[in-house]
């Protein structure tokens, strides 16, 4: 396991993007002061930003992951209680070069709590990182 100084010189050393200081922040800095619960309150903390957002379509969940710099979000399959999305972009490239601990928590919940106001339904998000296909798969799950 890395150590904190070997986890911030990597991030901004090795990791060529606009995102470096996010980075540093996200995955050093927010997880050492959130602790084991981290990845808990990082997705309860995405669905209370997206509750602070009106969200009427798809179209402006993809706007925001693109503004936000998290990368470039496509709308998947759409099966009966289940809808699947891809997370892809250069700074999911250059995190997965590296040999960080990352996790799309944060992510996970906004896009669940979007879908839930999106579809009138409550929802939940589970993230898989898909190294070799350089991806973020997400499958929000319509709960009944």
């Amino acid at each position: 396991m890395h150590s904190n100084l070997q986890k911030i010189e990597e991030i901004t050393e090795n990791l060529q993007t606009n995102g470096c200081g996010y980075d540093l922040l996200r995955y050093v800095c927010l997880p050492d002061l959130l602790g084991k619960d981290a990845t808990t309150i990082l997705y309860v903390l995405g669905k209370n930003i997206a509750r602070q957002l009106t969200w009427e379509n798809y179209d402006q969940v993809k706007a925001f992951f693109y503004k936000t710099g998290w990368g470039e979000l496509t709308e998947g399959k759409e099966k009966r209680g289940e809808h699947e999305f891809t997370l892809t972009g250069s700074a999911i490239t250059q995190r997965m070069k590296r040999n960080l601990d990352t996790d799309y928590r944060l992510e996970a919940g906004i896009l669940a709590e979007a879908m839930q106001q999106i579809k009138g339904i409550d929802c939940e998000c589970r993230e898989e990182i898909k190294p070799r296909k350089n991806c973020v798969e997400f499958k929000v799950i319509y709960i009944k």
